[in-house]
C-alpha cells in the first residue's frame, strides 16, 4: 500500500504490545541479560553456561551468535513501527510536507544523539568516531520512512531485494587497490577500503574497518524495509492466526534464502553481509510473529509486561548510562554485602545492574514519560 495514497483502510491502526515486548525483550538482552550471562560464564566452569556465555559476544568474523541478532532485531521491529506510525499521522491529518519533515527531523535527532555519545561534545573532531549504533538507525529509518510513505508495498519489496543484491555484487564483484575482487577478509574487503578513504576520524576500538561503515548501510535499510513489510502484513485485514503463521512461514523462508546465500556471501555480522541480513530478519520475522500470536492474537500479555516496559522507552535506556551510573548506583547500595558472597559477587552485581534499569524504566512507564525521538 502507498502510504500517502492511503489506499485501503487498515483494520489494525493501534500500537501492537507485542512489538513493544520484542523491542524490550531485545533492548534487555543487550543491556543487561548478557551481562549476567557472562558473568555467569567467568563464574562457573559448565559447559552449558559457557556455551551460553560465548553466545553473548560478537563473532570476529564469520559465524553467528545470538548477540548479533540484537542489532538487526532491533531496526527490523523500528521498521515494522513504521507503517503503523504513518498511518496514524495520515489519519490525524498530516500533509505529505509535513510527514517527510518529521521524518527527516527524527533522523538527524537520532544522528545528533549518537555523536552525542560518541563524545561530540569533547569537540576533539579528529580523534572522534562518527559512526555508531543510533547514526545507522537514523539513517535507515530515514530511507525506509521515505520509501515506505512514497511507494507501494511491491515496490518496497523490490528494493529491500535490490540493495542486498546491491551489496553483494559491490562486495564480491568490484576489485580492492592490493586485494582484488571478491576479498571477504576483514583487511581486503571493499567496505573497508571505501570506509578507510573516505570516513573521518577513528574506528571503532581502533580496527581496520568500521562496524557501522558506509556500505553496511544498504543492509541496514533492507532490514528496516523487511520490518515495514511486516508491519504492512500486521496491518492487513487477514485473519489474525493468519498473520501469526504468515510471519512464521515467511521467516523460515528467509532464514533459507541467508544460509544459501552464506555459500557465495559469508554470514559476517561486522560486515552485515547479505546473508547475514537475510538470516535476522527471518530470525526477527519468526520471533514477531510468535510475539503477535501469544500476545496480540492469543492474549498471554501477563508475561510480556516487564519487556514492555522497556520497549516502549529503548532508546532511553540505552543513552541513560550517559548520564546515570548504574554501576555506582548498585555499589552504592551492595557494598558493603557482596563481600561475602564470594565468587557470586560478579553475578549478584550484574542482576543488581540489570534490575535497576528495569526499576528506572519502570519509574518512567508509572509517570507516563517516553523519550519521543
Amino acid at each position: 500500500m502507498d502510504m500517502a495514497q492511503g489506499n485501503d483502510q487498515p483494520a489494525i491502526a493501534t500500537r501492537l504490545q507485542s512489538l513493544d515486548a520484542l523491542r524490550g525483550l531485545d533492548m534487555l538482552l543487550l543491556v543487561g541479560i548478557s551481562g549476567v550471562i557472562v558473568a555467569l560464564g567467568k563464574t562457573y566452569d559448565n559447559s552449558v553456561i559457557q556455551v551460553l556465555a560465548g553466545q553473548m559476544r560478537h563473532t570476529p568474523w564469520q559465524g553467528f551468535h545470538l548477540l548479533d541478532l540484537v542489532f538487526p532485531l532491533f531496526i527490523f521491529a523500528g521498521g515494522a513501527s513504521i507503517p503503523f506510525a504513518l498511518s496514524k499521522r495520515l489519519a490525524e491529518g498530516y500533509s505529505r510536507t509535513r510527514l517527510h519533515m518529521h521524518i527527516l527531523r527524527r533522523s538527524l535527532l537520532l544522528f545528533f544523539l549518537g555523536l552525542v555519545q560518541n563524545g561530540l561534545l569533547g569537540f576533539d573532531f579528529s580523534n572522534m568516531h562518527y559512526t555508531g549504533v543510533l547514526q545507522r538507525i537514523a539513517v535507515a529509518y530515514l530511507f525506509a520512512a521515505l520509501i515506505v510513505l512514497n511507494t507501494s508495498v511491491w515496490k518496497q519489496t523490490a528494493i529491500a531485494g535490490s540493495l542486498l543484491v546491491g551489496y553483494w555484487l559491490l562486495m564480491t564483484l568490484v576489485p580492492v587497490p592490493g586485494h582484488g575482487a571478491g576479498v571477504i577478509t576483514p583487511e581486503g574487503n571493499l567496505h573497508t577500503y571505501l570506509d578507510q578513504r573516505f570516513l573521518p576520524g577513528k574506528f571503532y576500538k581502533g580496527e581496520c574497518f568500521d562496524e557501522d561503515g558506509l556500505l553496511q548501510q544498504m543492509s541496514s535499510i533492507a532490514v528496516c524495509l523487511a520490518g515495514a513489510l511486516a508491519g504492512h502484513w500486521l496491518r492487513s485485514r487477514h485473519a489474525p492466526e493468519r498473520k501469526a503463521c504468515g510471519l512464521l512461514a515467511a521467516g523460515v523462508a528467509c532464514i533459507a534464502v541467508g544460509l544459501l546465500w552464506s555459500l557465495s556471501f559469508p554470514i559476517i555480522f561486522r560486515l552485515w553481509s547479505s546473508s547475514y541480513a537475510m538470516l535476522t530478519i527471518g530470525i526477527s520475522a519468526m520471533l514477531l510473529g510468535l510475539f503477535y500470536g501469544l500476545i496480540d492474537v492469543q492474549g498471554y500479555r501477563r508475561w510480556a509486561f516487564p519487556f514492555v516496559v522497556v520497549g516502549v522507552n529503548a532508546i532511553t535506556i540505552y543513552l541513560a548510562p550517559l548520564l546515570i551510573d548504574f554501576n555506582k548506583i548498585v555499589d552504592f547500595f551492595v557494598r558493603g554485602f557482596i563481600g561475602h558472597l564470594g565468587s557470586f559477587k560478579v553475578v549478584f552485581t550484574a542482576i543488581c545492574i540489570l534490575t535497576a534499569k528495569w526499576l528506572f524504566l519502570y519509574f518512567l512507564y508509572k509517570k507516563k514519560v517516553f523519550l519521543k525521538v
